[in-house]
């Protein structure tokens, strides 16, 4: 099968996408599939590529690339759209590949595995194209994509799924507007209590997200306006920084996950400004005469979510499916903070290590089983199907409270939801193929061009079950360090990918003493991790988890 790689997109979250695409093109099984990796622009547009576009610092890098830094910054393609003709435009398209239209997809593959987040990516839009055109798609369908997008309409429909009760307040953009933020901050408070919790409803990856801690109006201002993706300039402090300074603030607007990215309008002119070096000319000009400067997202949210600070242990839970649909929620994720201050942000997700991981969470058999449940009833409840991550707290008093359903989630090789899976047994290889294989069944059951698609994933099953016979054992042996740690599970991974071998992971403490290792213990963060777990039980509720997901591990693994 051709399997069209989309990755990048228009959204806030496009660099983790842009991640996750290079994981999904290296480690795909290349004796089943053959990937087409398909760029998708900030502009919508589709752009056929080859591997050479996954091995850069990020996407700016290399389109609109070094030639477009304009004043030393530098910007995504929207920031040129003012700037370049359309025939300019697809010369830096054919830079780095070939465009290409929706109507033309099923001439260069079979599969679209779309590595997408956030508006337009993760809410049904996308999806809804892929519906129109016939091509099968990774991830739930759109009706779960559409729910699971809204925050506001996830709370209201996770609440109708499992009863739980979460206090909560909606503010709109034209009630925050000009208001009164004393009056605003009191109400917050009436609503949810303190800590509040803010945020964007519409985007992911803890974009938009901010906690008031305090009695304090102006932090809960800085929070509100962070998640309308709103920001306000004092003339005083613009005129007390460097030239420098105010070159860094400009380029600050365009790093997507730390402000509110171009384009922008200038509130009070409503002009909208695409560069940050036409930026720095109109605030140059606007705060001579005037005492501040209101930016706002040309994406701003609508309205907010405001809700009330949730103490306890926090986790994310994977969902998968069995071939006849049946729902099995993984092993869940404890994430730790080891500074309980801070917020798990953008930032602490993928820049810092300031988390521990712990599979299954820390607390009694009984209340990992009833988050299972939950997780499981909503995932179903939601309308999704194939693939989810759904997060939440347990409390001290044992309540499950769940929020923030991810239908497209993150696919770094050590991401959540590839270490739950590697818990019943499938490696990164393998749960690419699950998603592939599942999603294409899911999309079966809509009833749409479905002869072609049955014809597709019966030779996809032969395909598999072939590939299955075939395989011969070959150790990967390691020995108990770091840099061994690391590079035997790059080792494994190429194997795997390769179709050619069944890699087993070995793990050498000494010339008498060796473990063959579970394909769990090859997604821990340390070695020292694996040292700690590899003479311990496993787990009743891996156990209970991996009876139930027998079925999966054996189509995929043998």
């Amino acid at each position: 099968m051709r399997i069209g790689i989309f990755f990048g997109g228009p959204a806030r979250e496009r660099e983790i996408s842009y991640a996750g695409g290079k994981t999904a093109y290296e480690n795909m099984d290349k004796s089943l599939f053959t990937p087409v990796l398909v760029f998708v622009d900030s502009l919508g547009n589709f752009i056929l590529t080859d591997e050479s576009t996954l091995y850069h610092a990020g996407i700016r890098a290399f389109y609109p690339g070094p030639a477009f830094k304009e004043g030393g910054f530098e910007v995504y393609i929207e920031s040129l759209q003012q700037q370049l003709s359309q025939i300019e435009l697809e010369e830096l398209m054919h830079g780095i590949g070939t465009p290409i239209q929706p109507q033309d997809f099923k001439k260069y593959f079979d599969f679209a595995f779309i590595i997408l987040h956030g508006p337009d990516c993760e809410d049904g839009a996308i999806q809804g194209l892929m519906e129109w055109h016939k091509m099968p798609y990774m991830g739930p369908g759109l009706l779960g994509s559409a729910v699971s997008i809204d925050k506001i309409l996830q709370n209201e429909q996770i609440a109708r799924a499992n009863g739980q009760q979460k206090k909560m307040k909606v503010l709109r953009w034209e009630e925050w507007n000009g208001a009164n933020i004393h009056q605003k901050f009191e109400e917050a408070k009436a609503a949810v209590g303190l800590p509040i919790v803010v945020k964007a409803p519409h985007q992911g990856s803890s974009i938009g997200v901010a906690i008031v801690k305090d009695d304090n109006v102006d932090a809960f201002a800085k929070a509100v306006n962070q998640c309308f993706f709103s920001l306000e300039i004092r003339a005083d402090d613009w005129k007390s920084w460097s030239t420098v300074e105010q070159h860094a603030f400009a380029q600050r607007i365009g790093n997507l996950d730390e402000s509110i990215g171009y384009p922008v309008m200038i509130q009070e002119t409503g002009e909208t400004i695409y560069h940050p070096v036409e930026l720095l000319e109109k605030l140059d000009s606007f705060l001579l005469h005037s005492p501040c400067a209101s930016l706002l997202s040309v994406n701003a949210e609508d309205q907010i979510l405001m809700e009330e600070f949730m103490n306890g242990q926090e986790f994310s839970c994977g969902v998968v499916q069995d071939d006849d649909g049946t729902v099995i929620a993984l092993p869940p994720t404890e994430i730790a903070k080891m500074d309980e201050n801070q917020t798990f942000d953008f930032k602490t997700k993928y820049k810092l290590n300031v988390t521990r991981k712990f599979i299954p969470v820390r607390t009694e058999l009984e209340n990992n089983q009833k988050i299972q449940y939950n997780i499981a009833l909503v995932f179903e409840k939601l309308g999704m199907n194939a693939v989810a991550r759904i997060d939440g707290f347990l409390t001290p008093d044992g309540r499950v409270l769940l929020h923030d359903p991810n239908t497209l989630p993150g696919m770094s090789p050590t991401s959540l939801i590839f270490k739950q899976m590697a818990e019943i047994g499938l490696d990164v290889t393998h749960a690419i193929t699950y998603l592939i294989r599942q999603s294409l069944r899911e999309r079966i059951r809509t009833g749409k061009d479905t002869l072609h698609l049955r014809k597709l994933l019966a030779t996809l099953d032969t395909n598999i079950e072939h590939r299955l016979s075939e395989l011969t054992l070959q150790p990967v042996e390691f020995e108990a360090t770091t840099e061994a740690y690391i590079e035997a599970r790059r080792t494994f991974s190429q194997l795997s990918a390769s179709g050619k071998v069944k890699p087993v992971a070995v793990l050498k403490v000494s010339e008498s003493e060796k473990y063959e290792l579970p394909v769990g213990l090859l997604f821990k963060d340390t070695i020292e991790d694996v040292l700690e777990m590899v003479s311990q039980p496993v787990h009743p509720l891996i156990e209970e988890t991996r009876e139930k997901a027998k079925n999966i591990t054996r189509r995929f693994v043998g």
